[in-house]
């Protein structure tokens, strides 16, 4: 773009021609276009962009912008059953209150000597985790749950020395692809097949694919499906017996009445923060976990920070500080961290850890209980709708559950075209991921959807049918 003739903008700070020209003569340059002299001319933009005339008011700039804010269409004004990775739950008041507090909204770094606070709290966040998941040691929040599995994986491969992982072929390929990304250049992902019945992992198929050069193998459980792993001792077993660990991906609102991977053989376990007190947006509110038992072996592959406790030189007192912190990419010795890692999200690590202070054990109990009693109702009555299957798989399901619209004619991108001009979010489009399925929709139903709320969702199907 050309700066030639350029004219002050409301917006764009220094940018009145006189303030412009006194720090060109300061850094020794006479014109714009001299701070881009290193750009070849054959990339840059000969004309002006074709930018609309700028709102001169504050209060017009703001109406101008509700106005395109509005042409959203939002859970606020439509019921929605869309997941796959990202949950509508409820957020309780107190998580919004702690976590927008100035010492834990702008705490981004630093060390000991700038703490408020924030060091305790994430403190307190991993014990909250550690109990929920029955295991020792977690860590900060990375990016999100497919970014804890990743790691979580590499960790399995420095811990073993092997190369290859056995995952299931029926999971998000979303979170694949991510896992596959970050994971490539040290082991190759090996697909294992499903029963087709039930969604289960292929335990003949698992047994003839481990070999010695498994590092481990991986399963989600509850699956991306919603249907519940039945299996999850006999698969950590065939991993331990060839020398493998186990790595189990699990949704932590399950776990009031869900046994947590640990009990059935897991090494690591991995998860997403989200559904613990974190409003979904744009892709911003999501973090993951990692957990293990604390043994070194263990301990000293986290490539992320861990915060521990300690005494003080006065009696009583306590302070939290990193564990270990040489291992890290960001540590003293940066070339020898285990693998990179960059921002994590502490700022929702706190509010999980307010959010799980705040249910407590029957909390969570009663949070699964209602999730799974839901979900129950919301497939007894669409399977009474006729021509639709909401048991796809023959499973017990949390949370989410796959719907057959094979034999109603229509597409679920029609169906669901329907159901949004009738103020219904339907479920997630399978088609594509999953053409072997044909035309079926990955539904979400959580704590927050209330006997009216799925009833209507039954009435606007029949009427869309």
């Amino acid at each position: 773009m050309s700066l030639k003739g350029f004219k002050s903008h409301p917006y764009i700070p220094n940018s009145v021609e006189e303030v412009q020209n006194d720090m060109l003569r300061e850094i020794g340059l006479n014109n714009l276009e001299d701070l881009h002299a290193e750009i070849p001319e054959e990339i840059k933009l000969k004309e002006n962009m074709n930018l609309p005339k700028a709102i001169g008011s504050e209060y017009e700039l703001k109406r101008h912008v509700q106005d395109i804010l509005k042409k959203n269409k939002t859970c606020d004004s439509n019921i929605n059953f869309l997941g796959g990775g990202c949950w509508q739950h409820y957020v309780p008041a107190l998580c919004d209150e702690i976590n927008s507090r100035g010492e834990f909204l702008t705490a981004y770094g630093g060390e000991s000597y700038n703490d408020f606070g924030r060091f305790q709290t994430l403190f307190e966040y991993q014990s909250l985790v550690a109990e929920l998941v029955d295991m020792d040691v977690v860590n900060v929040p990375t990016m999100d749950g497919p970014q804890a599995v990743a790691t979580a994986l590499r960790m399995a491969g420095r811990i073993t020395g092997k190369k290859e992982v056995l995952v299931p072929a029926l999971m998000d390929k979303d979170k694949f692809m991510i896992i596959n990304n970050y994971c490539k250049s040290a082991l190759r992902l090996i697909e294992v097949d499903y029963n087709i019945e039930n969604g289960q992992l292929n335990l003949e198929d698992l047994k003839n694919k481990i070999n010695n050069q498994t590092a481990a193998v991986f399963f989600e459980n509850p699956s991306f499906f919603g249907f519940i792993e039945e299996n999850g001792q006999q698969i950590s077993d065939i991993a331990h017996e060839a020398g493998a660990l186990s790595v189990v991906f699990v949704d932590p609102s399950s776990l009031g009445v869900l046994k947590p991977p640990s009990q059935y053989g897991a090494d690591i376990v991995a998860g997403e923060l989200q559904p613990l007190g974190m409003h979904m947006n744009y892709g911003g509110g999501q973090a993951g976990f990692m957990a293990t038992r604390d043994e070194e072996k263990f301990v000293m592959e986290f490539p992320s920070r861990l915060f521990g406790v300690t005494s003080t030189i006065v009696e009583g007192e306590y302070g939290f500080g990193d564990v270990a912190y040489d291992r890290t990419s960001f540590g003293h010795h940066r070339h020898e961290g285990k693998e990179y890692v960059g921002t994590q999200t502490a700022l929702w690590g706190i509010t999980a850890g307010v959010y799980l202070a705040t249910m407590g054990p029957e909390g969570m109990f009663e949070l699964g209980q209602t999730i799974m009693q839901n979900v129950q109702y919301a497939i007894k009555k669409l399977d009474e709708i006729e021509n639709i299957k909401a048991s796809f798989f023959n499973s017990t399901f949390f949370k989410e559950f796959v719907v057959d619209f094979n034999k109603t004619g229509k597409t679920v991108e029609e169906i669901n075209k329907s159901l949004i001009e009738k103020g219904v979010f339907g479920g997630k489009d399978l088609s594509k991921d999953f053409p072997q399925f044909g035309q079926t929709a990955l539904y979400c139903v959580t704590e927050i959807h209330t006997k009216d709320d799925i009833d209507k969702l039954v009435c606007t199907l029949k009427e869309c049918l």
